[in-house]
């Protein structure tokens, strides 16, 4: 048997595949669910053997696809998405079967370049983890602004710019609101929705400081460094994951965005020109 390559499309119930042979020569295509049954029937319907390399698109399933396959002992390779809608035949022509066919085909010639690393099990929970620290923390922000906007639109006298970041500059507040009572109401709502997001942040510490255990000379290797903490140094580990997947250092600042681009076309040459158009854009906490 020659060396397959099979292109997935994948969705969350069902995933569209193509498979080819070395030539090109279209060996197979349908559909099978996306489960570890549906893609083990797919392994065993074809006798696909292992080392096969399977394509995929960059997407909500795409990870746990990658490590369901990896499992079966093909070679998953996960290429982002616009990637291959600008390398595709026909971009402006869209559907499943064409996607895993495109999906197939470009990995068989090889000209996909932007692959995506697959992380480990235990890098995802982490990202998984951080993320939703973030998703609260976003919320309590937004409450704050909220709280903010309710005051100035009522015109209230006191100083907006107090700050907002513990449950003691909360209660401060609605202290002061007591007589608007109009005012400390509506105010008291966005401040229970900040207490809520805030109880979920430390639940979610609790899990970070559980990984932490895990991973504990990493983390406190990085934490030698001035101004890095457990979440700083956590946060690292998981953008880096297994930093031997990088040829240099260089390759590992410019995938953590360190590295500004550079705009030159005939006289013009303005390098920082992206690094810091990016700084004008970035929201505070992100700096």
């Amino acid at each position: 048997m020659g060396t397959y390559y099979v292109g997935l499309d994948v969705h969350s119930r069902d995933s569209m595949f193509v498979i080819q042979d070395e030539a090109g020569a279209i060996r197979g295509r349908g559909v099978v669910p996306t489960t570890p049954e549906g893609l083990a029937r797919l392994c065993q319907d074809y006798q696909l053997p292992a080392g096969t390399t399977v394509a995929l698109e960059t997407g909500t399933s795409a990870f746990y696809v990658a490590r369901q396959l990896a499992a079966l002992h093909l070679v998953p390779v996960v290429v982002d998405a616009h990637e291959v809608r600008r390398k595709a035949s026909r971009p402006a022509q869209k559907s499943d079967r064409r996607d895993a066919l495109e999906l197939c085909d470009g990995v068989r010639r090889g000209f996909y370049q932007a692959v995506v690393h697959i992380p480990s099990p235990a890098i995802s929970t982490l990202r998984t983890t951080l993320s939703r620290r973030r998703h609260f923390i976003r919320i309590q922000t937004a409450e704050v602004n909220a709280a903010k906007r309710v005051l100035r639109g009522a015109g209230w006298p006191g100083d907006t710019r107090r700050s907002l970041r513990t449950a003691a500059g909360w209660q401060r507040l609605l202290a002061a609101l007591e007589p608007e009572p109009e005012i400390q109401r509506c105010v008291g709502f966005h401040y229970a929705l900040w207490r809520q997001a805030g109880e979920q942040v430390q639940a979610v510490d609790h899990v970070l400081g559980e990984l932490a255990r895990n991973m504990r000379e990493d983390v406190r290797r990085l934490e030698t460094v001035p101004g890095v903490g457990p979440v700083v140094a956590l946060t690292a580990i998981a953008v880096f994951a297994d930093a031997r997947r990088f040829p240099s250092a260089k390759h590992a600042a410019s995938y953590a965005g360190l590295v500004p681009s550079t705009y030159r076309s005939g006289s013009c040459d303005r390098p920082w020109a992206h690094h810091q158009a990016w700084v004008r854009r970035a929201p505070r906490d992100a700096l």
